[in-house]
């Protein structure tokens, strides 16, 4: 990396040009065609699959944001982070209404959705809660305040009693988790409780049960630590929706569910330390399912994650393009199902012989390209053991896979290339402006912690 306001000179351009290893190297090299990925890929025409009329009500879309802010500058420095996860509640039964009497109102368009959002603010490096030791122990318990005193409905569980629930499938054959505290006698291991208890040794310190997310472990004491407020992030979106899914199991509201859609920013997946959660996530939907199904007559749950970047979405467009660099290779209105196979020798590549996100996805991606010509990468979730069976790929394992890409041909966005217009509405609501945003929230910290 050259120094600020260095530029590059020719000498390295001219050494490779005219070396010979280089030009023997590039001799030796093949380019692969897009053709041969798109034949191995299996392809389900629209004739394929089963015609669905369904049409949703109500959609439910979900997705988050955050912003690290440096509160104090120099030696040590000072970090705070703000997280926000919006959930855009869609009435798309009078989106379609509006769309049949174009030019539509923005004020009529604006009523069909509502907002609700859970938002915080969490410690980073050398930011101390009161009472609190060190800004590790403090990330713990903000992390156990922001589940604890968050819930969909104001006589329903918390989202904490979600995340509990889920606690309860989380393995005890990993690896041993070390206990938070360093000065925790060694001869005491971790013991994982419910709520907010105290350490089993003779300190008896505090331990939260949000502790076996496991964040803290990764917190970087002098720097930023934007990783860890991303995997938070992406922890309270996937069990904010296992715990709307409760919320309404305890309501009786589960019959609903026939019109309605859950919408996610990104894969069915949790990533990093928490990724054990994905699996709880997996067994609860596979409980949650045969309630569903039994409240809407044989309807299965439709949970959809689309995702907007990463490796699945550049391939997509790779094999989209001929060798000319032109688009229009995979055929509008056709979906891509992929198995483990296909991901390890085109996307993602591997010789490992697990599946393909084993341990962190709690659904499986497919292609599908618009009746506009849109691509869009989405994920549909396990509901049952054989969904998950990636030697092979089926309709059968895509639950509800025709009323899904129904929906994602009714909302692709116009406004943006390969969007999905409810993501669209829930990014606006979630995503922190990175210029004045970053300088408001920053001069809120400053003002609000004391030094």
């Amino acid at each position: 990396m050259p120094y600020e306001g260095e530029f590059a000179g020719y000498s390295s351009l001219r050494r490779i040009v005219e070396s010979e290893r280089v030009k023997k190297l590039l001799g030796n090299y093949k380019i692969r065609d897009a053709a041969d990925s798109l034949g191995s890929l299996q392809i389900l025409e629209p004739v394929s699959i089963e015609p669905s009329d369904w049409k949703p009500k109500n959609l439910i879309a979900i997705d988050g944001s955050h912003a690290e802010i440096s509160i104090k500058n120099g030696f040590p420095g000072a970090e705070a982070a703000y997280i926000t996860v919006a959930s855009v509640i869609l009435d798309i039964e009078k989106m379609r209404e509006l769309d049949q009497q174009r030019p539509v109102d923005p004020k009529k368009f604006k009523k069909t959705q509502t907002a609700e959002s859970i938002d915080c603010a969490l410690p980073g490096c050398n930011v101390v809660y009161e009472g609190e030791s060190s800004a590790e122990a403090s990330l713990r318990k903000a992390v156990f305040e922001v589940f604890k005193t968050n819930r969909m409905s104001t006589d329903g569980e918390s989202l904490l009693d979600t995340y509990e629930a889920l606690l309860e499938y989380k393995p005890n054959t990993e690896r041993t988790q070390k206990c938070p505290y360093e000065d925790c006698p060694k001869e005491e291991e971790y013991k994982r409780g419910i709520n907010q208890y105290s350490c089993s040794c003779s300190l008896s310190k505090p331990l939260y049960s949000t502790d076996a997310l496991r964040f803290h472990e990764r917190m970087v004491p002098a720097g930023t630590n934007g990783a860890i407020f991303s995997e938070i992030m992406q922890t309270l979106e996937r069990v904010w929706i296992i715990h709307i899914l409760r919320t309404m199991e305890s309501k009786k509201w589960l019959s609903s569910l026939r019109r309605l859609a859950i919408v996610l920013d990104g894969p069915l997946a949790v990533f990093g330390q928490p990724a054990w959660i994905s699996q709880a996530i997996r067994k609860e939907l596979y409980r949650l399912n045969e309630l569903v199904r039994k409240a809407t007559g044989g309807k299965d749950i439709l949970l959809i994650g689309v995702e907007k970047t990463g490796q699945f979405v550049q391939h997509f467009e790779d094999i989209d393009r001929n060798s000319e660099g032109s688009s229009g290779v995979f055929p509008k209105q056709a979906v891509g199902l992929l198995t483990d196979s296909y991901i390890k020798q085109n996307v993602i590549f591997s010789e490992g012989t697990k599946m393909y996100g084993d341990a962190t996805y709690f659904g499986r991606k497919f292609f599908y390209k618009t009746k506009s010509g849109a691509r869009l990468v989405a994920s549909l979730p396990f509901l049952k053991e054989d969904h998950r069976d990636m030697n092979r790929a089926e309709q059968s394992q895509y639950p509800r896979l025709a009323d899904a890409i129904g929906l994602l041909d009714q909302l692709v966005s116009s406004r943006f290339a390969n969007a999905f217009t409810p993501l669209v509405l829930a990014n606006s609501e979630a995503a922190i402006p990175l210029s004045l945003g970053s300088k408001v929230l920053e001069k809120l910290a400053r003002e609000l912690i004391t030094e």
